[in-house]
C-alpha cells in the first residue's frame, strides 16, 4: 500500500452512541466497520488520525460535545483500536478549520486521505470538501460513516459524490 495514505476518523464520540446526547442511526455497526478499517490500515502501515469535536465554550453550552462532559470523549473502543493515534481537536464541521490537521498531514507526507466518521452530511462532507483538502487525493469510506438517519446518510453521500470519490472499506485498503 502507498505509505502516503492516511485514515482520518471524524468524531467517534460518546454523545453519538446509545445514552449520549445525540444518538445517531447505526452508530454501533458503523463503529464495528471503523474498527475493522483501523486494523486494515494498521496492517498496511497507514497512519490513523482521530478527530474530536469540542464545542466552543464562548458560545455557551452546546447541545452536545461540551468540554468536561462524558459525551465529548472519544469512544473507548475507538481509543482501544487506535492507541497512540494523533487526535486533532476541532470546533467546527471542517476538520481543517483552525486545527493542526493540514500541518500534521504535511509532516507525515500524506498525499491520499481516506475520510470516515460521523456525521456524513456535516463533518465528513465539510472536511472532505474543505479548501485545504484539495491538495490531497480525498476519498470517503462510505460504509464507515453514519448520521441521524439512513435516508440523510444516503442523501449526503449522493450529494458529496459529485466532488469526492466514495469507496467501501473493502476497496479502500
Amino acid at each position: 500500500m502507498n505509505p502516503t495514505t492516511a485514515l482520518l476518523i471524524i468524531d467517534i464520540q460518546n454523545d453519538y452512541f446509545p445514552g449520549g446526547a445525540f444518538e445517531l442511526w447505526n452508530a454501533e455497526a458503523t463503529l464495528d466497520r471503523i474498527e475493522a478499517a483501523v486494523h486494515k490500515a494498521q496492517a498496511c502501515q497507514i497512519p490513523v488520525i482521530l478527530v474530536q469535536h469540542v464545542a466552543k465554550a464562548g458560545k455557551g453550552p452546546a447541545p452536545f460535545f461540551n468540554a468536561g462532559t462524558a459525551g465529548v470523549a472519544l469512544h473507548p473502543r475507538m481509543l482501544a483500536a487506535a492507541p497512540g493515534a494523533p487526535v486533532v481537536i476541532k470546533q467546527s464541521a471542517d476538520s481543517f478549520h483552525d486545527t493542526n490537521l493540514d500541518a500534521l498531514l504535511s509532516q507525515l507526507g500524506i498525499k491520499r486521505l481516506l475520510v470516515c466518521g460521523m456525521m456524513t452530511q456535516n463533518c465528513v462532507a465539510f472536511t472532505a470538501t474543505s479548501k485545504p483538502a484539495e491538495k490531497y487525493a480525498v476519498q470517503i469510506v462510505s460504509d464507515c460513516c453514519t448520521t441521524v438517519s439512513e435516508m440523510l446518510h444516503l442523501i449526503a453521500l449522493s450529494g458529496v459524490s459529485t466532488r469526492i470519490p466514495l469507496l467501501s472499506s473493502a476497496e479502500a485498503f
